[in-house]
């Protein structure tokens, strides 16, 4: 990997913060969580098996044992957030609720979260309920942030999208907390904007059930023709963040805790990373240099790394970022192959191996080229060796035929991808009877002559208990108490999690204080200890339910369906050139929406729409970050009819300015609860999200207004929604949009995936990359229902159709609304491939998710 030089070096000090920021662990199961208390974290994070969480994959935790959970946690002085961060359908809001009373019952500390719907019934149910916005919630600015902050999230788990001069920009513009991943996989996608699992085999990341496409191969189509990149295949597949040298310039940025992603990994990882990531932060906010040996950064990668990277921390190097070379976990390359000889492998080594340890040989992995095993000796000139190698040429012995020898050849690079002896080091971190990682405590003693004794703990959390004694003291008539005493006998801490960090000792009158009576009352004031940390904090919880409360103020669905019988169906365009543009107005369309990768275009478009007398709308881009508030500008000087919104900071911008907008897709309206929301910040209309199928779509039909709904029924799916370009990596000698030369600009690409379908690559006006599913979805089948109930707003959104098929979709889909055709004649004259997950889209129910996935 080439790694970033901050990466290599002592950080530089950063000035020590008032408040110390928290260090936040995965834990996707009990051994997870106490991995993460004994090896320092602050506070874990977890899902529940019973779902609403985006590792649905991971081993996650009980709801019926919640309550232990957090006992246990607040007693080692930890806090515990949960994870809700998927979107909720329509049928499922009545048991997220009955979940929101349990979580707030049981004490958890936080809640995270991505539906806008579930942060207001989160609201009402416990308004002392802390919730944080997941980062799949795309919360990318200070504008977006303070519209989330008004419905009381109170801390925001940033992108990952984000650099550290984006994050103090971010931080000097609001007050709300922000958390930042510093470790662990990157997703090449936006976080809750990624529908790539959902397109191609109905498995929605923003349900917790992402399929990561995105580690697999591609091959590059240019104009037309390939491209040769000879070993880079993995054209989407990120390193690994590691941000620990980073630790300081985080902190100066307003990070109030540091996370480690990881939900789906090893208890000795989450020990692993957890340490690692305890001693970066103590010595950034100490104003100590941040300082890994080259040991410590193989520890960590031994744990998981596909290499490391600072991500998109230090802003945007897209080569650095994804060299596409690997996907898959190889750890720490030790050396390379000098010779096979005999029965064994001769290695040049630049890095410790020992016997046991887990060795895999460069290779096509997709193939099936790669060797790998486990060492059975390591020789020098023929000679056995007890302690690890380090450098040097030495001799590997194997299995037998546990490796093909004829397909080892020299040059290559050799990977050591498991250390025992390093995880028997991490288990034994947290696998022990007696607690390692111990909370302290300030006690307070008094002993005085004639008094009753005294003694009280205060924790760092500001928990406080106190005991005194039965009797009054009596004056010692040889050894009386001393505070050197009471401090080695006040000690003795045993098998508890605490340890004595101050104590303030009131001694008068040479008092006697027998042990017998010292321990008791250590005794006790431990036991109210324990049970005043493990008590669940008392909160304010709704008696009644709250959501038919919340759903009556709905207006009357029936009213507003009788209303629509007299108006006619409505197909809306979007038009993604400017030869669509004319096409689609020529066929006498009177409104349209333009999405352009050129914004100098626009002028144009809404030129054309005005002298066709049609109405036009533009879309805002789907990301917003610190800088970009000029671009909402930049489309509303060529004076549009309204706004297709893509982000809550688009929501603001219009509903300031009383500028009609209607609410995309990318906002993730599932239920009724975010569609009010929505209406309530001056939309005209939300687009249903691409996450509901048929059935979850009709039962969002029918409790809301069918006119405040507007359904896209023909599309090529965007699929991978991505910081990352991938013109600028392989196509361009730069390395981000300053330097790249915008390849973007004349070249038209694809993407082949395994199964040789051709996806188009586009880039927008941020020079954000979309890549698109390659054939067209539609929900044909499901229209003249959502017709029957009342809807009468349909989109057909186009790529890169031309006038031919703009004159065909748009004939056979006029049909269809009038009833004149039925879903399958849409299919068929459309020559859509009538597959599951490609015709039906989101709207149907798959069955048979495709092979690449």
């Amino acid at each position: 990997m080439t790694a970033s030089p901050a990466l290599d070096s002592a950080a530089a000090i950063a000035p020590p913060r008032l408040r110390k920021p928290e260090l936040l662990a995965p834990a996707g199961d009990r051994d997870c969580l106490r991995a993460a208390i004994e090896n320092g974290a602050d506070a874990v994070y977890f899902g529940l098996t019973h779902g609403f969480n985006a590792r649905a994959r991971a081993t996650n935790l009980d709801l019926a044992t919640l309550p232990e959970i957090m006992a246990e946690l607040h007693h080692r002085g930890v806090k515990g957030y949960v994870t809700l961060n998927t979107l909720v359908f329509t049928n499922e809001l009545p048991e997220v609720e009955q979940t929101v009373r349990e979580l707030a019952t049981a004490g958890v500390d936080a809640v995270l979260v991505q539906d806008l719907g579930l942060v207001r019934l989160i609201r009402s149910i416990c308004p002392d309920l802390s919730i944080h916005a997941s980062t799949q919630m795309t919360l990318t600015s200070a504008e977006c942030i303070n519209v989330a902050e008004e419905l009381g999230i109170e801390r925001v788990v940033l992108p990952r999208e984000l650099s550290i001069r984006e994050i103090d920009q971010i931080h000097g513009r609001s007050d709300v907390e922000l958390e930042a991943f510093v470790h662990g996989a990157l997703c090449v996608a936006y976080s809750g904007q990624c529908l790539t699992s959902e397109s191609l085999g109905g498995r929605s990341a923003n349900r917790g059930q992402c399929a990561q496409a995105c580690r697999l191969p591609y091959e590059l189509i240019c104009d037309g023709e390939d491209v040769d990149l000879g070993a880079v295949k993995y054209l989407l597949s990120p390193q690994d963040l590691a941000a620990y040298a980073l630790a300081p310039e985080l902190l100066a940025a307003g990070i109030c805790s540091f996370k480690i992603e990881g939900r789906l990994k090893t208890p000795e990882y989450v020990a692993n990373m957890t340490r690692h990531y305890r001693r970066a932060i103590d010595a950034a906010f100490a104003g100590q240099p941040v300082a890994f040996s080259a040991d410590d950064v193989r520890e960590m990668e031994l744990s998981f790394s596909r290499g490391f990277s600072p991500g998109w921390l230090e802003g945007n190097d897209h080569k650095r970022l994804v060299p596409g070379l690997s996907s898959a976990k190889r750890g720490v390359c030790i050396g390379s192959v000098v010779r096979v000889q005999q029965d064994r492998v001769l290695v040049r080594i630049h890095a410790p191996i020992s016997r046991g340890d887990g060795l895999v040989f460069e290779g096509d992995r997709v193939a099936g080229a790669e060797q790998g095993g486990r060492v059975y000796g390591v020789f020098r000139r023929g000679h056995l060796l007890e302690t690890p190698a380090t450098t040097g040429v030495v001799e590997l012995a194997f299995m037998h035929d546990s490796l093909d020898l004829e397909r080892i050849e020299p040059g290559l690079q050799v990977w050591k991808t498991d250390d025992p002896q390093l995880t028997q080091r991490l288990r034994k971190s947290f696998a022990g009877p007696d607690p390692l990682r111990k909370l302290p405590v300030d006690m307070t003693v008094r002993a005085v002559v004639g008094d009753v004794p005294r003694l009280s703990a205060t924790t760092e959390s500001g928990q406080h208990v106190a005991v005194e004694g039965e009797a009054p003291l009596e004056v010692a008539r040889k050894h009386p108490v001393s505070e050197m005493w009471l401090r080695e006998q006040l000690s003795r801490l045993g098998h508890t999690p605490y340890e004595l960090r101050l104590l303030d000792a009131v001694v008068e009158g040479a008092p006697m204080l027998p042990m017998s009576v010292l321990s008791g009352l250590r005794r006790e004031l431990i036991a109210r200890l324990d049970a005043a940390l493990q008590s669940p904090p008392s909160r304010r919880i709704a008696d009644e339910p709250v959501l038919p409360v919340l759903r009556s103020s709905l207006p009357d669905v029936a009213v507003h369906r009788a209303a629509q019988q007299a108006t006619a169906p409505r197909l809306r365009w979007l038009c993604r050139t400017l030869d669509q543009v004319r096409a689609v107005l020529a066929t006498g369309a009177t409104e349209i929406t333009a999405e352009f990768q050129d914004i100098r275009e626009y002028r144009e478009a809404v030129a054309q729409a005005r002298a066709a007398g049609a109405k036009i709308w533009l879309a805002t881009l789907r990301i917003q970050k610190p800088d970009e508030a000029g671009l909402f500008r930049a489309l509303v000087k060529h004076a549009p009819d309204g706004l297709l919104v893509r982000n809550l900071a688009g929501v603001r911008f219009c509903a300031e300015r009383q500028l009609p907008f209607v609410a995309d897709f990318s906002l993730n309206a599932t239920n009724e609860l975010t569609v009010q929301y929505l209406l309530e910040q001056g939309a005209e209309r939300v687009t249903a999200s691409y996450d509901l199928n048929r059935e979850q779509l009709l039962d969002l039909v029918g409790v809301v207004p069918p006119d405040w709904l507007e359904v896209v029924v023909h599309q090529h799916m965007p699929m991978f929604h991505m910081e990352h370009c991938v013109f600028c990596a392989v196509m361009s000698p730069g390395t981000n949009k300053a330097n790249c030369g915008r390849p973007c600009d004349v070249h038209k690409v694809e993407l082949r995936d395994r199964v040789g379908m051709e996806h188009p690559l586009k880039a927008d006006v941020g020079c954000r990359n979309t890549l698109y599913n390659a054939v067209p979805q539609s929900s044909a089948e499901v229209i003249p229902t959502l017709i029957e109930q009342g809807l009468r707003d349909f989109r057909i959104e186009l790529l890169e159709e031309t006038a031919d098929d703009i004159q065909s979709t748009l004939k056979i889909y006029s049909d269809l609304l009038a009833g004149r055709v039925r879903g399958p004649d849409v299919w068929q004259q459309l020559k859509a491939m009538n597959r599951v997950g490609v015709t039906r889209g989101t709207l149907e129910e798959r069955r048979n998710p495709l092979a690449i996935l």
